[in-house]
């Protein structure tokens, strides 16, 4: 019987990540810190009590990571059988794509991220964030 040869594959070539401008980053930090402080968390934000037994968001707040900003919510678990006081969850995912240019994603339920805006400015998708359901924290 003949022995069976193996397959050879392509492997695409791996694309270039586009390291994004210190003017661009600072740009969107400080426009997002807006519009936590002054939309965001007066909307979503419950303040701390103590007859609360479930998980309810206590901050909201941004961070980088690579080349995808994002946007993310702190949850207080002040119940007695929690296993942590506290955990994030993140809920709007701005991707850079170059020249300023940004792709918005929310995160469903299972942790998979769909992208909703493919190429939009960092006002457009701050926009979308406040005006969009898809992107409650």
């Amino acid at each position: 019987m003949a022995k069976q040869q193996k397959a050879w594959m392509l492997k695409p070539a791996k694309t270039s990540k586009t390291s994004i401008p210190d003017a661009i980053k600072s740009d969107l930090e400080s426009k997002a810190a807006n519009l936590i402080e002054n939309v965001l968390k007066p909307k979503h934000v419950v303040p701390q009590k103590s007859d609360i037994d479930f998980n309810y968001v206590s901050d909201i707040g941004t961070k980088w990571y690579r080349n995808y900003f994002y946007l993310f919510s702190t949850y207080t678990c002040p119940g007695p059988n929690a296993l942590s006081p506290s955990f994030e969850s993140n809920f709007a995912r701005m991707e850079y794509l170059g020249a300023g240019r940004f792709s918005l994603s929310f995160n469903r339920h299972n942790g998979e991220w769909v992208g909703l805006y493919t190429s939009l400015p960092i006002d457009e998708c701050l926009k979308a964030i406040q005006e969009d359901a898809w992107f409650t924290p």
